[in-house]
């Protein structure tokens, strides 16, 4: 059983035109860095990078190794958030009339997710990642600009007061989906997305510490969040998107 608000929105309380349209670009720029990056590999057009340890990169070359380069993609959190982030956002631009718990969830995900990955990013792997080609096209918009352009698209229309503790928690699911099928994956192929989660070379004890780490992390930014959504709330509780705080009905 799913709880569905479906209180219709009031006069004054609907998203407006201009939140849609931010809704619609957002979910675009997300769309457009995954879609680009399936493509490009897909057609072995980024460039070869030495592979250290028991990292992705080892493909054969042309149309042989297009499944492998794009299941490599597919494997990244950086693909799976931005994803999320289009997901969440092209469901708000529709402007579907109900509310759900899975809505909420997205937009909560489609926040902590792309947070994350410009965060992990700029700490952890552009130190020492190898910009070229086509790279310098994609890695902008999938580690900074999306992240930055879904920050302020929800900064500035919302939806507002849709987290909760429920949600934060549920909003765990897809990170630990995502670990689940990395390191399954990696089981089988040997290869893995990042240095933090090679297994190979550091074994299940440290990955799992720094995975545990990232998911604490999660936690507390999408905390941040809801701390940032109650204080916004509370300074603009007159002009209230789509959203209602208690369930209005139900269904399956």
């Amino acid at each position: 059983m799913v709880t569905v608000m479906t209180e219709a929105a009031p006069q004054g309380r609907q998203t407006s035109g201009l939140a849609r349209t931010a809704y619609g670009l957002n979910a675009g720029l997300a769309w457009l860095g995954v879609g680009l990056t399936l493509v490009i590999s897909a057609l072995g057009g980024y460039e070869p990078t030495p592979v250290t340890g028991n990292l992705y990169g080892t493909h054969p070359e042309g149309f042989a190794g297009a499944i492998s380069r794009v299941s490599d993609t597919l494997s990244y959190f950086t693909i799976w958030s931005n994803v999320v982030v289009a997901l969440a956002l092209t469901l708000l631009a529709r402007q579907a009339p109900r509310d759900s718990t899975l809505r909420r969830v997205l937009r909560l995900d489609s926040l902590l997710m792309i947070t994350i990955t410009a965060i992990v990013y700029a700490v952890l792997l552009a130190p020492s990642a190898v910009v070229v080609g086509w790279s310098r096209l994609t890695d902008p918009i999938l580690h900074q600009v999306t992240p930055a352009v879904t920050v302020l698209v929800w900064l500035a229309f919302g939806p507002r007061r849709w987290i909760s503790w429920r949600i934060l928690l549920s909003s765990m699911v897809i990170p630990l989906g995502w670990i689940a099928w990395m390191l399954g994956r990696g089981a089988v192929v040997g290869a893995y997305p990042y240095d933090f989660a090679d297994v190979g070379t550091r074994g299940y004890p440290a990955v799992a510490a720094t995975l545990a780490g990232i998911l604490v992390f999660g936690v507390v930014v999408g905390a941040v969040f809801w701390g940032i959504d109650a204080a916004i709330s509370r300074a603009t509780r007159g002009s209230r998107p789509i959203e209602a705080d208690q369930p209005r009905g139900t269904s399956s």
